[in-house]
This record gives C-alpha cells, sequence and structure tokens, in this order.
C-alpha cells in the first residue's frame, strides 16, 4: 500500500496520521484540562544518622517521599506542611502551563506538545520544511488526526510494528521524504529540529501502514461497489470529467472499471470509517479539552 492508493481515505490519511509519542496515564487527574507531569522527585538527600529531636530531610520510602519525625515541635511540623504543599501547587501550576492534557483515550493522554509535535511532523513527511507558524485551525485538525490514530492502533488485532513488508513500505517512504529536500544536509537538519532520527521516523511510517492494515481488514470488505454504482458513476461522473479535462474519446467502461470500482470503494471507506470512529468515541471514551493553542 502507498500514499496515492490511500490519498482519499481521511484519518485513514495515514499518510496525515503521523503517529508520535508514548502513551501517558492521565489516571487521577481532575478538571477539563489536567495537567501531564504532576509527579516530581523532591529529593533533598538522606543522612546516614538522624539527631534526636530533628526532624530527618525526605527520603525515598516505596515510591513517596516520606517525613519521619522524632518530637518535632508541632509549629515546626505545620510550616514544613504548608511549605510542601505550597511548593506541590506551584509545581502543578507550572505543569499546567508546560504541557497540558488536550485530548484523552481513557487514560492515555495527547498533550499539547504531542499535538504540536505532530503538526510539524508532518510537515517534515511533506517536505515543508521550516514549518509554517500554525494557526489553531490547523493544531485542532492535528490533535484530531493524532487522537484517532491511536485510537485505531488500539484496534490492531496482532502487532505488526516488526512486519517486514510494513518495514519495506516504510523504507520506502522515508526515501521519499529525503528526496524531498536539497539535500542531505537540510534532511539531517530538520530531523534534528524535531528530536528525532531516522529509527524514529520509520517506526512513525510503519504505525501509518499498521493503521491502513486496520482500516483495509475492516473496512473493504463491506465497501465493495454494486454493478449499477458503477455504472452510474461512470456515467454521471467519469463521462464528463473526461471529456472536459482530455477531449478525447471516452474509453468503453470495461477499460476502466477497476479505476471506477477503486474510487467508489475509497469513498465508501471514508463513509464507513466516519461511522466507525463515531462508534469508538464513546466506548474507548474519547474526549477533547478546549482549544489548542500555539505559545510559539
Amino acid at each position: 500500500m502507498n500514499r496515492a492508493q490511500h490519498a482519499a481515505v481521511p484519518l485513514c490519511l495515514a499518510e496525515r496520521l503521523c503517529l508520535s509519542g508514548p502513551r501517558q496515564s492521565i489516571s487521577g487527574f481532575f478538571g477539563e484540562a489536567p495537567p501531564r507531569r504532576l509527579r516530581r522527585s523532591l529529593n533533598l538527600g538522606t543522612p546516614s544518622t538522624a539527631e534526636p529531636g530533628k526532624a530527618q530531610p525526605f527520603r525515598k520510602s516505596g515510591g513517596r517521599a516520606s517525613l519521619s519525625v522524632l518530637r518535632t515541635p508541632p509549629w515546626l511540623l505545620a510550616g514544613l506542611v504548608m511549605l510542601l504543599l505550597a511548593g506541590a501547587n506551584a509545581l502543578v501550576a507550572h505543569a499546567e502551563v508546560l504541557d497540558r492534557v488536550v485530548a484523552s483515550i481513557g487514560e492515555v493522554a495527547v498533550t499539547q506538545s504531542d499535538v504540536e509535535r505532530e503538526y510539524r511532523l508532518e510537515r517534515f513527511l511533506d517536505g515543508q520544511w521550516p514549518p509554517p507558524a500554525p494557526d489553531a485551525k490547523a493544531l485542532d485538525l492535528a490533535r484530531e488526526r493524532l487522537t484517532y490514530q491511536k485510537l485505531l492502533l488500539e484496534e490492531e488485532t496482532q502487532d505488526l510494528s516488526r512486519d517486514p513488508a510494513l518495514e519495506k513500505t516504510a523504507t520506502e517512504e522515508l526515501a521519499g521524504v529525503r528526496r524531498r529536500f536539497p539535500s542531505e544536509k537540510d534532511f539531517q537538519g530538520a530531523l534534528g529540529a524535531l528530536h528525532m532520527d531516522e529509527k524514529q521516523v520509520l517506526t512513525t511510517l510503519v504505525d501509518q501502514q499498521r493503521i491502513l492494515r486496520v482500516i483495509e481488514e475492516r473496512l473493504r470488505p463491506e465497501a465493495a461497489p454494486a454493478t449499477p454504482q458503477v455504472e452510474t458513476y461512470y456515467r454521471d461522473v467519469f463521462t464528463p470529467e473526461y471529456t472536459r479535462t482530455r477531449g478525447l474519446p471516452v474509453p468503453p467502461l470495461t477499460e476502466v472499471l477497476g479505476q471506477i470500482q477503486e474510487v467508489l470503494v475509497q469513498q465508501k471507506i471514508n463513509q464507513l470509517l466516519a461511522d466507525w470512529l463515531a462508534e469508538l468515541r464513546p466506548s474507548r471514551r474519547v474526549r477533547f479539552y478546549g482549544a489548542v493553542t500555539s505559545d510559539k
């Protein structure tokens, strides 16, 4: 499967569905736009011995910071608790500014930085580098694509991440991406700006092929057009368009039958895919949080 064969499939527009970033749990987050980086380590050192009458500093205990107190004055303990709470609130507020969750699939988060990276990666794969500054609409579309890619990959019944055929196609696509750049130096410079290497881009392209495979296996069997549909398309769409653009005698239906069938299949897959995603959204708890805006 190549880009040309599937250019008509939206969201299966897997050329546009560039996968990025590891999953991030948002379990326990609250509100419409929960922060991503809530957990930070506070390591103030662990003394080898404790002096009587003094509070020991924080130490790691089962993954949590604990405070052991020996005869600590209540007023001092209260002060330490207030400082800790103030520091935690500051970290949460700072995390919200740095990276907020803009969508989720169950407990899997899609963050602001994920969406911005997705937008830049899409431009890279299209050879548009440096990428133009995104507006709010472009970021919203990138968020939607990124969220649905993750959703569709969850529908994969067999892990194809190391499938040789998909890896071969991804390698060919990466070669095509490289040719869109004026020089190897420009290509490598764009990779560096993305903070990615070629192996990571290949993984992204394999994931795109995996999404196409999921869509093909699920929807193509239901998308075969009936003979009357083919004949109607030939008469009402193909013939007048061919006459207008070519100015030549229209070929008989038998010569263009396969092309017309594929066009109709892709159109039907578009419809079926939209219906399938609408069905998956509530069952997979897909949520979008506010508008995505760029601070750059």
